[in-house]
């Protein structure tokens, strides 16, 4: 399959080939580009570190061993003379590993082992002579330790010791292609003017940047290919995932949707595949109150209309001349558009509660005061048909919830209350809080509900099928044990026949009412 530039995938995987190829670029850059920079570097303060380290000795025994081993563990050439150039001292890295060579592999004691008055000169075939070409270390010319007291730095030094001594400075330093130099006075066998100098060698790093290079060359390219190789293993690994979630994503709310996504593979993917699982079940909830809503409530739609339509022919064709007739007829069509209000306001309502999982916004909500205002409202409303409203409201009780949505619970189970209320024509309304929960209860005392019947009462549309068509739109109901589902609440039922039903709404209290 042909890879989409603007895959998820294929980005990713350019970006970690890319992360692999930069990576590799500054480590070329450190070992090759700047390696040779950065040891002159090294070398340089190294040199610095060991002028001042001498200058610091205190007395000519510290001075001579410093000498010796400075100039062995950093690798640098110190001399010590007076204002002509006369050597006084001087430390060689190289002699002083061969002496110290000497001294680690002679035998303490074994045959014919040399007399200590022995005065042979015990210097290396060739010491004085230096290496061949009468040269020794790199600007030495004096070559292996030997008779050197006394002698004169070497001629390469001479030039250095002007610029010193003209300089009127305390210390100097000097730099060539090649070698770099610092100097400074130092006191040192009675001679408080002596002139101590540092020497290294600079740039001693080209053969090995050479080897380095190749090696690193070959490195990097090997590197490199299991660098992309696994980058787009690793892309593919993490695609994968995604491309099942989008595959998934695509289906949503398909009746055949079945797809299953591996979880675990990271918590941030298998919450969003829960997600995706939660949106399909609102999504088929959706489309399944649509197609009750075309199949249920189209007819309770069709007869209000119907009725406000055949009441306006019959005011236009038979009743316009007489008034009484007109009245009637009128007071029958504002009697069915004020139903197909509600109708149409309880389908909004619950339509706009299916879309809720939680409160989007909650406040501390007086139970008590709600419960004993809507008490007040439904005895003022019932009142003229000679329904009676008794009431028992536990004082102080809060809620955390929507006082609106609240409301509409109360209007919703005191209306159906007063449409069941039957001959007694009296409801009862309690709130009654125990163990961190309030119990709102409606009572009425009609004709009950068949236990058959109980299980299915809070569902949408039922009690306008089974009910004889009392309310509204069979959504009352459904309404209340959505908003109290969302309240994190639950609804109870209790009914026999012909004594009555109590309807009851539990809710958690807050721990201060």
């Amino acid at each position: 399959m042909k890879t989409k530039t603007r895959s998820f995938q294929f980005k990713l995987w350019i970006y970690f080939a890319l992360f692999s190829a930069f990576i590799f670029l500054v480590l070329w850059l450190l070992q090759i580009v700047f390696l040779r920079g950065f040891y002159n570097g090294m070398i340089i303060r190294n040199t610095n570190k060991v002028l001042d380290s001498v200058v610091a000795c205190k007395n000519d025994e510290e001075i001579n061993d410093a000498i010796s081993r400075y100039a062995l563990d950093n690798t640098v050439l110190i001399h010590i003379c007076d204002a002509e150039g006369n050597q006084l001292n001087k430390g060689d890295p190289f002699s002083q590993s061969i002496s110290k060579g000497r001294k680690d592999q002679e035998p303490k004691d074994f045959p014919g082992k040399r007399d200590p008055d022995d005065k042979r000169d015990d210097r290396f075939p060739g010491d004085g002579e230096g290496f061949p070409g009468g040269e020794g270390f790199p600007g030495d010319g004096d070559g292996f330790p030997g008779n050197w007291q006394g002698t004169r730095i070497p001629p390469m030094y001479e030039e250095y010791l002007e610029k010193f001594t003209a300089s009127g400075e305390d210390t100097i330093e000097c730099r060539s292609d090649d070698f770099y130099f610092c100097a400074s006075y130092i006191s040192y066998q009675g001679n408080d003017k002596a002139i101590l100098l540092v020497s290294a060698t600079l740039n001693a790093v080209g053969s090995a940047v050479k080897i380095i290079r190749v090696q690193l060359l070959w490195g990097i390219l090997i590197s490199l290919v299991i660098g992309f190789i696994l980058s787009w293993f690793l892309a593919h690994r993490f695609s994968g995932p995604v491309d099942r979630l989008s595959d998934k994503a695509r289906k949503l709310g398909d009746r055949d949707y079945s797809e299953e996504y591996p979880r675990g593979f990271c918590t941030e993917l298998d919450e969003l595949s829960g997600t995706l699982d939660r949106t399909n079940e609102k999504l088929i909830i959706s489309r399944n109150f649509q197609t009750e809503l075309m199949a249920n409530v189209s007819h309770d739609l069709r007869t209000p209309l119907t009725m406000i339509k055949g009441y306006a022919e019959m005011i236009n064709d038979i009743s316009f001349d007489d008034r009484e007739q007109c009245r009637n007829d009128m007071q029958v069509i504002v009697k069915e558009a004020d139903r197909l209000t509600a109708l149409v306001n309880e389908i909004l309502a619950y339509s706009e509660l299916q879309t809720e999982d939680k409160l989007e916004y909650s406040t501390d909500v007086d139970l008590s005061k709600l419960v004993r205002s809507a008490v007040e409202s439904f005895s003022t409303l019932c009142k003229p048909d000679g329904i009676t409203v008794e009431s028992d409201i536990a004082e102080g009780v809060i809620v955390d919830g929507s006082r609106s949505h609240l409301e509409r619970v109360l209007y919703n189970l005191c209306e159906n209350a007063v449409r069941h209320t039957g001959d007694s024509k009296t409801i009862r309304v309690a709130l009654t809080e125990a163990n961190g929960e309030a119990t709102i209860s409606v009572t009425d005392y009609g004709a009950g509900i068949p236990a058959e019947e109980l299980e299915h009462i809070w569902e949408r549309y039922y009690t306008s099928r089974m009910r004889k068509g009392q309310g509204v739109s069979g959504l009352g109901l459904a309404i209340v044990k959505q908003i109290v589902t969302i309240h994190g609440g639950r609804c109870l039922v209790q009914s026999k026949e012909g004594k009555g039903s109590t309807f009851s709404v539990v809710l958690r209290t807050l721990p201060n009412s």
